[in-house]
């Protein structure tokens, strides 16, 4: 039994009565991080480009579905306006439905779109989607279903920002998922290439929907939280009136046009309703390019726009091609809008990671469209080369980077690095702060930000980073101000005055790279003195100050007691005493946010004289040297806000069983739900076991067994070459000998959350938490002996504990690890005076994971059962005691009628689509088992009367006698006729050993028919020792065919084309 407490799913808008709570900090998805009304946005308007989002999307929905993590605030705003009862176009309230991303996702929105209760006469007002493109993939299945019913739905647009989070990278911008997904599912895709934009392109999103269900997809990371002013922000009567004519347009639109045509009208319409010139692919540059980037996403797309035309005004013949609207891909369009000139295309195509890149043979998405349009063209005499540069997500380009692309393309010597600057950026005031995120001042950009915007004429720009990983948290606040409106959607690279807030940040960040030649910057050091500046500032800045020839300003924090208790105040002050030198103490106090009286700013002002001075930078740092200087390292966005230094953690709690049957009978009061294994992710299914029975002979020293179960009512279902999940047991005798040693009460009842769900609470005696849960009698890793130092209290296994940890010890860890094979027991046998409590200790060894294994049967053939063929894993150690992988020694001692938990995991392993396409399967030991799936349903087929493809099967194993595994069975097929080849391998049946290549080899010809001339797929499931040799039997094959063809091929890459086509598939371990 176990007890789950509530967890949110999602529900629909908050009661209007609850009280709003505003957040404890503004957040950067708002511009000056300040709550905005929906009637205030209209013209010129200080917005960010997720509060345009937000507020088109609310003005013409019926409902907003919100898949938004906490941190990413991508409904902030829709959330209060619907509490304030905020109407939208339609005269109702919006309602916006808050969602977690997890597998399922999106039903909720199609159960409502499809409910046999919906008000049909809402049925042509769009529904709305708010979330990251993290949240894409598990909403695949949705959007799936709702393409394929789109007939009767309503109109539906997701308005997706382009966030991902990667573990080695942070926080990126990732493209790649909405552009496969809107290819694969027949979605509209439309981009915005800048903030200035997105409004439109959000309005023009949600008219698409009418045609057919469409993503509008945006920069996530920076153009959707940079505040800056938008002069010609759309109000809410002006989206009204722009909605209501271009859908009466859509409605009239000729009914032969295919989708293409509509969608080319449709902007049409749009464009004349807005007085623009959107296209679908968008052109910049020279006007006889040779070579032309093509581009998707909107800081690439500003970017590639900017550096073509400074290139282009310099004489270089390059252009772009900014994708607008990439599904439907016009290509018509697209055609067009590429000069005739061009001999070389290059996309710009985003690819998941750096793996991606790398591998030859991974395409970008765009790259393929761009491709086959020109393919297929006839519009060159000279077809020009297309040529895909990918890029990893996590890679933030700048003016610079493009350039350099460029380069690469136009010029003889490539490879050289190009540095440019924006023309744009020359009269543009640029300003970087740092600090760490608990600094007492790391809210004064925030302030200093609204004091700039507060002069009419100029337009601030600011963006804010969190590298929660360094430093403990670090933040950084980018501000631009301009007289004229400028796109520049990357970090600040030359500012003109940077201040920092915690001098230690200089010795790890390269904070002065950000910093202009000849520019300011602003060190807070409290108690400084001046004989101490160098021991004050690392090797590393000094020389860069002197480099760069900056003017150096120090802020003594520390000269009164009342000056560091409001440093905030004191840094608005003397930074703007730097860059607006002509401000008066009475335009200050009318600018800071801060609640001072006059003559506490009179204070403060008359302070700056003595704690706030420029010091000489000395003439002998610009003779330090390379060597001195340590590495420094740039920062990465990894999260939306501040870390969290305290972390409430909820204690594990001992229970007595009255505890556990109030929370039993007391089910809504306690929150408790019973389920069968709450904890874990996948789906579970209660099976029972049918037959388990060995396959190889008792003396043998290998016991390979075939254990079957039958489903009965379990609603378990599985296809062809999936795998089942089993959810093994420690061993119970094991578990009562550690819980005596340990000095446990077997009986005693343990709450703690699950390992996979912290959201899960779970209710357990000791031993069934021992026996099920907790992985006791699995092999440590080093985290583990870390762990377990904190509570040992002998000096000397304390020193041993934290020995093995570190990597001097690392060779001692090996070795216990893969020579002792040591398992957690062992451990706490071996080091006794570490003795965690119960509730500390399940802490630190891990969960137990389920085991996954290959079904050996066909559920069309066997509907109520399904088939495992295992090897038990043992060994001897070095005590020369018997050891046995957890769950193989589970399943190999369960008994007819035992109840098992199992889940089913998708596979590569697939029949071919065509049922005469030839099999050719080799598989080693236990790799069998899905080969028997695949041979069962085949041989189905057959007796059905339907014609099935020849079948090779090469199998291996050591001895005939001993393991010829289904040996019978696989005669039988041969004997129907349903095994065209059956190449048996008995490596130590003779004195020279023969493996499945060497099967596959002496039958080449049929293998050529099979997999060449018939177009078969070929599989091996197995050890991976043999894949090299089996492929280059397969590569034999190829140029064997080719040869007698006379055709040129080039085998591995052959191989490379047939494992993209699904036609060489590997299952190996």
């Amino acid at each position: 039994m176990q007890l789950k407490q509530q967890e949110a799913t999602g529900g629909l808008a908050p009661d209007a009565t609850t009280p709003k709570v505003s957040p404890e900090k503004p957040s950067e998805k708002l511009p000056l991080g300040q709550a905005v009304s929906l009637a205030s946005i209209s013209g010129p308007t200080y917005v960010t480009s997720q509060l345009l989002v937000q507020q088109t999307a609310y003005k013409l929905s019926d409902k907003i579905f919100s898949f938004s993590p906490e941190t990413f605030d991508l409904d902030l705003a829709v959330k209060d306006w619907s509490l304030a009862h905020e109407k939208n176009i339609h005269g109702e309230t919006t309602t916006v439905v808050p969602l977690q991303t997890r597998a399922g996702a999106g039903a909720f929105a199609l159960g409502y779109i499809f409910s046999k209760d919906f008000d049909l006469s809402k049925r042509h007002i769009p529904q709305s989607l708010l979330a990251p493109s993290l949240s894409l993939r598990h909403l695949r299945s949705a959007l799936d279903q709702l393409s394929l019913l789109y007939g009767v739905a309503s109109p539906f647009v997701a308005h997706i920002a382009a966030a991902d989070y990667s573990i080695n990278d942070g926080l990126v911008t990732e493209y790649e998922s909405a552009l496969q997904i809107a290819e694969e599912l027949g979605l509209g895709l439309v981009s915005s290439s800048s903030a200035y934009e997105v409004q439109h392109m959000a309005l023009f999103a949600t008219l698409l929907a009418a045609l057919l269900p469409s993503i509008h997809i945006y920069d996530g990371l920076r153009t959707a939280r940079e505040t800056l002013r938008v002069v010609d922000a759309l109000g809410e009567a002006s989206i009204a009136e722009i909605y209501t004519k271009v859908a009466k347009d859509v409605g009239a639109l000729n009914k032969r046009l295919d989708t293409a045509g509509k969608v080319v009208e449709l902007l049409r319409a749009f464009n004349n309703e807005l007085g623009t010139a959107y296209a679908p692919f968008e052109y910049n540059g020279h006007e006889a390019p040779e070579v032309v980037l093509v581009v998707f996403g909107s800081a690439e797309s500003q970017l590639a726009k900017q550096v073509v035309n400074t290139l282009a005004a310099n004489g270089k013949k390059v252009g772009s091609i900014n994708v607008r609207i990439y599904r439907p891909f016009i290509e018509e369009a697209f055609l067009e809008a590429l000069p005739a000139s061009v001999q070389q295309v290059v996309v710009l195509g985003q690819v998941r990671d750096a793996v991606a890149v790398d591998d030859a043979s991974v395409q970008s998405a765009l790259y393929s469209d761009v491709l086959t349009a020109i393919s297929f063209a006839d519009k060159w005499t000279h077809e020009p080369v297309v040529t895909d540069f990918k890029y990893a997500a996590s890679v933030g380009h700048t003016p610079s980077s493009i350039a350099s692309i460029l380069n690469k393309f136009t010029d003889k010597d490539g490879q050289v690095e190009v540095a440019l600057s924006s023309n744009s950026l020359d009269q543009v005031e640029q300003y970087t702060f740092w600090d760490v995120d608990d600094s007492t001042a790391v809210e004064s950009p925030s302030v200093l930000s609204t004091v700039l915007a507060k002069e009419s004429t100029n337009n601030v720009y600011i963006h804010k980073v969190y590298d929660n990983l360094l430093q403990g948290g670090v933040v950084r606040t980018d501000i631009r101000s301009s007289k004229k409106s400028i796109e520049a959607p990357y970090a600040v690279e030359a500012a003109d005055v940077v201040f920092v807030g915690e001098e230690k940040l200089l010795k790890e960040i390269s904070i002065l790279a950000g910093v202009k030649s000849g520019g300011k910057l602003i060190l807070r050091l409290p108690n400084f003195k001046t004989e101490d500046l160098e021991k004050r500032i690392p090797a590393a800045a000094q020389k860069g100050i002197q480099e760069k020839g900056l003017e150096l300003f120090v802020l003594d924090s520390s000269y009164s007691t009342a000056l560091e208790k409001d440093a905030q105040l004191l840094i608005e002050l003397a930074f703007l005493q730097i860059t607006r030198p002509e401000v008066t103490l009475e335009q200050v106090a009318r600018f800071t946010k801060v609640d001072h009286d006059q003559a506490t700013l009179v204070e403060f002002a008359d302070s700056l004289k003595q704690c706030f001075s420029k010091v000489e930078v000395p003439a002998t740092w610009a003779e330090i040297t390379a060597e001195a200087v340590a590495p420094l390292v740039s920062v990465k966005t990894n999260s939306f806000v501040p870390f969290q230094k305290e972390e409430s953690e909820e204690d594990l709690k001992l229970n007595n069983w009255q505890s556990v049957a109030k929370a039993l009978v007391f089910k809504e009061a306690y929150g408790t739900r019973s389920s069968l294994r709450p904890d874990l992710t996948a789906k579970t299914f209660t099976i029972h076991v049918k037959e388990n029975r060995r396959l190889t002979p008792l003396d043998y020293d290998r016991n390979i067994f075939h254990i079957e179960f039958d489903l009965g009512d379990s609603g378990l279902t599985y296809n062809i070459g999936e795998a089942l999940g089993i959810h093994a047991e420690n061993n119970p005798k094991q578990v009562e000998e550690f819980i005596q040693f340990y000095g446990l009460d077997a009986n005693e009842l343990v709450q703690v959350p699950s390992r996979e769900d912290a959201a899960v609470s779970e209710t357990r005696t000791v031993h069934q938490s021992l026996v099920q849960n907790i992985d006791i009698l699995g092999k440590p890793p080093k985290r583990f002996f870390e762990g377990l130092a904190e509570y040992a209290t002998d000096e000397a296994e304390k020193n041993k504990l934290e020995f093995l940890a570190s990597k001097d010890g690392a060779e001692e860890f090996q070795s216990l690890s893969d020579v002792e094979t040591i398992t957690y027991v062992d451990v706490l046998e071996r080091f006794k005076s570490a003795h965690p409590s119960f509730h500390d200790l399940v802490q630190i060894v891990a969960p137990l994971k389920r085991r996954e294994y290959s079904i050996a049967s066909a559920q069309a053939v066997t509907p109520t059962s399904v088939a495992l063929m295992i090897v038990v894993v043992n060994w001897v150690d070095t005590k020369g005691r018997t050891r046995y992988g957890q769950a193989t020694r589970y399943l190999s001692g369960l008994v007819p009628g035992t109840s098992v938990t199992a889940s089913v995991k998708p596979s590569v392993m697939k029949l071919p689509v065509k049922d005469t396409a030839p099999l050719i399967m080799a598989g080693l030991g236990t790799g069998l088992a899905p080969f028997r799936a695949f041979v069962q349903y085949r041989a189905m087929q057959k007796a059905q009367g339907k014609e099935i493809g020849a079948i090779l099967l090469y199998l291996g194993s050591r001895h005939k006698r001993e393991e010829y595994l289904y040996g019978e069975e696989w005669e039988a097929y041969v004997d129907a006729g349903v095994i065209t080849l059956l190449g048996a391998a008995f490596s130590r049946d003779q004195s020279q050993k023969i493996y499945i290549q060497d099967r596959m080899r002496e039958s080449i010809k049929d293998i050529v028919q099979a997999y060449i001339q018939e177009e078969g797929s070929f599989y091996l499931c197995g050890p991976t020792w043999p894949v090299p040799d089996v492929t280059e039997v397969l590569q034999e094959a190829i140029a064997t065919e080719a040869k007698a063809s006379a055709r040129k091929v080039d085998p591995r890459k052959e191989i490379e084309r047939l494992k993209e086509d699904g036609r060489y598939v590997l299952e190996v371990y």
